[in-house]
């Protein structure tokens, strides 16, 4: 059997996506299974040894290769093409591959030309499925009923990167994201990490204390790097405003900043290795589930109902807890607060997350 994957939209989507390339090994193992993504994604799975190929749409050229992609994907002749994207392109592929089964969601503007069609809905529903049950769904079109969990395949050279920074206990954190309502506040982070940190002098009353050598790894993008020092930069000086120069550690010991030097395999290599990753409801927390890592989402603007919570063996989730009517004020989060107060991530307690972080160490 010869199938192709479809999912072209983001880093997280992709991730998720890994659940049926599992699963599809599981019931067939001497299946080919290629997977097409959007161009800047590939690093995912360029490596990964349950995939053939991997197809790549240059978005930037984008209806040429578009219409490269048909082509090739009608010579390949697939006995399945399964399409997890719901918009109007990635359909025409679909209806034009040549292939005996054409699997999909009903949303998408070309599903008349699919051979089975399902239901795709989000909704705020506490009982509504997990993004990956939904997508599971176009299995049943190659009789598939189990749903794996996603997974991600780092390679040694991605091991060998980050072999520096495993040397002692350390928590990942992702602190931004491309959408402001998604995104805890740096300031909030900030407090956190304070309060975090200073568990390590011991107290008065013997609390408890950090593990010796205890790290923050701070990860993102290369637009996230700036972000990332003005966390330890503002931690830093209101050490020594503080007068805290007494501390046992120096800050910048403390905090590596890792924006933008390590790619996301070696973060998801990384990850594996740490006590726990602490993310917003972004791209890195299905990084952290991908290797099975301990991980704490935290979601501010959207609502764990839509279906994108972390699925670690050990997963965690912050939230306001206020009851608030504005509250998600869409799936996808916004530039800034619609209301203007961004309630649902200024009213969550960084006691949430210490709270956490306490049963991990």
């Amino acid at each position: 059997m010869k199938i192709l994957l479809i999912q072209t939209a983001f880093i997280g989507d992709v991730i998720l996506a890994t659940s049926l390339i599992e699963s599809i090994y599981k019931k067939y193992p001497s299946a080919k299974i290629d997977f097409l993504l959007r161009k800047g994604n590939e690093n995912l799975l360029q490596e990964h040894p349950l995939l053939n190929e991997v197809l790549i749409w240059d978005k930037k050229n984008k209806y040429k290769s578009l219409f490269d992609l048909i082509k090739k994907v009608r010579k390949s002749s697939y006995d399945a093409v399964l399409n997890l994207q719901r918009f109007g392109a990635t359909g025409l592929l679909t209806a034009f591959s040549n292939s005996k089964i054409k699997a999909g969601f009903k949303k998408n503007p070309f599903s008349w030309a699919f051979t089975h069609k399902y239901q795709h809905i989000i909704t705020t529903d506490k009982n509504s499925p997990h993004e990956i049950e939904r997508n599971s769904k176009v299995l049943e079109s190659i009789k598939i009923n189990e749903i794996s969990k996603p997974k991600l395949y780092p390679s040694q050279s991605d091991k060998d990167k980050i072999k520096e920074f495993i040397k002692n206990d350390f928590i990942c954190i992702a602190p931004t994201s491309v959408w402001f309502t998604k995104q805890f506040p740096l300031h909030e982070w900030i407090d956190f990490i304070e309060k975090l940190l200073l568990k390590g002098q011991q107290s008065e009353d013997n609390s408890k204390v950090l593990p010796p050598n205890f790290t923050i790894h701070l990860l993102g993008a290369p637009s996230d790097a700036d972000n990332c020092q003005k966390i330890i930069d503002v931690i830093e000086l209101k050490s020594k405003e503080l007068n805290q120069n007494n501390l046992k550690f120096k800050v910048k010991d403390r905090i590596i900043n890792l924006a933008g030097k390590l790619s996301l395999m070696q973060s998801a290599a990384l990850m594996e290795h740490a006590k726990l990753v602490l993310a917003n409801d972004s791209a890195p927390l299905h990084l952290a589930s991908s290797v099975n890592a301990p991980v704490c989402a935290v979601f501010c603007s959207t609502v764990p109902a839509f279906g994108f919570t972390p699925l670690s063996d050990k997963s965690f989730i912050v939230e306001t807890q206020k009851q608030l009517d504005c509250r998600p004020c869409g799936l996808h989060g916004f530039k800034s607060c619609p209301k203007g107060h961004f309630e649902c991530a200024e009213s969550i307690k960084t006691e949430q997350i210490l709270e956490i972080v306490n049963s991990i160490l």
